[in-house]
């Protein structure tokens, strides 16, 4: 295989971005007056236990982040799961327990299930597309249509769900679109021109050479987009990382896999743009090593989970 983005798991980096989540969650929630209904009806000592259920099937994510949120809320409350992030659950399959004071933990339910609820509606529509796929060459990444401030935990919840991870940021890869080709080649008075895509490869990979540190070179991918064949066949000597397909049908898909084996096969190939459900086997059957499907983020539809008392335990 060629070069890969970084993947994502969960460490300090997600711990400080749910950070920054939580202490808007808190002010959204609670602002500077607290919680009128449970001050109202829950007594100041009150303790109790809650479990996490699966009101529908899906793949868990985010569980590593729930004692966070809990204690963000209240530092006396214990999460006790019972699944791992990755795992599938059935429909009223137990997540984890809540144990602490009551008030607590009615104050931070909502916070938790919507923390799972995205993550792991992510992280199941991400299992159908790698499922959908299963057999082929082609691995399912996601890609930089994000919630604002959520990217890393969302590409997280793609790689709970058996996706892969495209970059993450700006700053992690050299990836030149169109309108990088549109814009490059004008001149100081914006006069008219574009790079051709062979050049535009070869001025990046001049850049990174002579500006990436030595020690980040290797690992640096070069990919750029390509809108018809016979940009492929112009790039495809210049030995970019990985060409990305821009909304080619899956017969020309098939045709642009023949003509990178007969060129320059380290060079592997992206499809992009009309990914869906319904149309990824397809465009998978053509050969491409890569499918980037914006859907798994911007479309992903929250897994529904629900939090109920153990209502004998309350006291």
């Amino acid at each position: 295989m060629s070069k890969e983005f970084h993947q994502i798991v969960w460490d300090d980096r997600l711990r400080a971005d749910l950070g920054e989540i939580l202490r808007l969650a808190v002010r959204e929630d609670l602002d500077h007056e607290g919680d009128w209904t449970s001050r109202a009806l829950v007594g100041d000592n009150a303790v109790g236990r809650a479990e996490v259920v699966a009101r529908q099937p899906g793949i868990m994510a985010g569980l590593a982040g729930v004692e966070m949120t809990l204690q963000a809320f209240d530092p006396r409350l214990r999460w006790l799961p019972e699944a791992e992030d990755g795992q599938p659950v059935a429909r009223g399959g137990r997540v984890g327990r809540i144990e602490g004071p009551a008030r607590g933990i009615l104050v931070a339910e909502r916070s938790v299930l919507n923390l799972l609820g995205r993550l792991c509606g992510i992280a199941t529509l991400a299992r159908r597309y790698v499922e959908a796929v299963a057999g082929t060459a082609a691995r399912i990444y996601d890609t930089r249509k994000t919630t604002p401030g959520w990217r890393r935990l969302e590409k997280y919840a793609v790689r709970c769900g058996g996706g892969r991870n495209h970059r993450t940021g700006l700053f992690e890869a050299v990836l030149i679109k169109d309108n990088h080709l549109a814009l490059g080649a004008r001149g100081p008075a914006g006069g008219p021109g574009r790079f051709a895509p062979a050049e535009a490869v070869a001025r990046a990979r001049a850049f990174v050479n002579s500006h990436v540190p030595e020690s980040a070179r290797p690992a640096m991918i070069i990919e750029v987009e390509v809108d018809t064949l016979e940009q492929l066949d112009e790039v495809l000597p210049t030995g970019p990382d990985v060409v990305l397909l821009d909304n080619m049908s899956p017969a020309d898909l098939s045709k642009a896999v023949a003509r990178r084996n007969a060129c320059n096969t380290t060079v592997e190939l992206e499809a992009s743009g009309g990914v869906s459900l319904e149309t990824v086997r397809r465009i998978a059957g053509s050969g491409v090593e890569r499918i980037s499907v914006g859907a798994l983020t911007h479309s992903a539809v929250c897994l529904d989970l629900g939090l109920d008392w153990l209502a004998e335990d309350v006291a």
